[in-house]
């Protein structure tokens, strides 16, 4: 039985390699970490959940007067992660504005105090990419967005109750004149005779107008003000004042169009 003897040279020299391949392993982790941090025009960061206050009045530099919708964002927080290996995708659940404990039931406050955050008025899910993923319990304000970008702006539209169809399809209704008595906002036949004999899918006739989710694209972020909470973005947004509204980067611009050159690339994932 033979013996292998190692000499004080070659333990050294092992021991110089182990600790030079975990720094090497350190520095890529340390390097791999801060480029996930970076911005790509791939990356999908997550929205906010504000409410609008109403609208007012701004103007250009050449002394347009634009219409101006104020959103404000009220104690926004990341409540819980969505991954791709336990949820089969990845999104961030967003929650706005505090609720008291006694408004809330017993298994949702179980799940808020299991996560470690305060109770939620509001919660949306946003799906975002792996580099912008957010721990639980990061705050998110209006810094999030920049002056001269682009968002789209999701919320109920207001409710109008039972509608005819002049008011819903803005038809033009039966004529106003001779021969017609009693049915002169009508909305006409709706079906034919023999065949099919019944009426299609889809025919624009009377019913509930509004209350649906609408989404308008593409507005321009005139002003952010960050001591407020407030963020000015011009032209309507749906639903009524005090509502709770979802804001998302733009989906139909690509990165370098949705945001400013002075402002390339946003704040990701979020400010500080």
């Amino acid at each position: 039985m033979s013996l292998k003897l190692m000499t004080s040279s070659s333990i050294i020299g092992r021991a110089l390699a182990g600790s030079v391949s975990r720094w090497t392993r350190t520095a890529a982790t340390v390097a791999s970490e801060q480029q996930a941090s970076q911005f790509s025009p791939q990356s999908v960061r997550t929205g906010v959940i504000a409410r609008k206050k109403g609208m007012t009045s701004m103007w250009d530099e050449t002394g347009v007067r634009m219409p101006i919708t104020v959103l404000q964002l009220e104690d926004v927080i990341v409540t819980d992660v969505r991954t791709a290996d336990k949820h089969g995708y990845t999104a961030l659940q967003i929650g706005s504005t505090a609720k008291k404990e006694k408004n809330v039931s017993k298994p949702l406050v179980e799940h808020f105090k299991k996560l470690g955050v305060g109770l939620r008025q509001k919660l949306v899910e946003f799906r975002v990419t792996e580099d912008a993923v957010l721990p639980v319990g990061t705050s998110l304000n209006a810094s999030h967005f920049v002056t001269g970008q682009y968002v789209d702006v999701s919320a109920p539209s207001i409710g109008k109750g039972f509608a005819g169809v002049m008011k819903r399809w803005n038809f033009a209704g039966m004529p106003a004149s001779h021969g017609v008595s009693l049915t002169h906002r009508s909305g006409g036949s709706t079906g034919q005779r023999k065949w099919p004999s019944r009426v299609f899918k889809g025919k624009k006739m009377a019913g509930r107008m509004g209350g649906k989710s609408v989404t308008k694209q593409n507005l321009k972020i005139v002003k952010v003000d960050s001591a407020e909470n407030l963020i000015y973005v011009k032209g309507s947004v749906p639903g009524f004042d005090d509502q709770f509204v979802k804001i998302k980067d733009a989906v139909k611009l690509k990165a370098e169009k949705r945001y400013p050159k002075e402002a390339y690339p946003p704040p990701f994932p979020t400010a500080l």
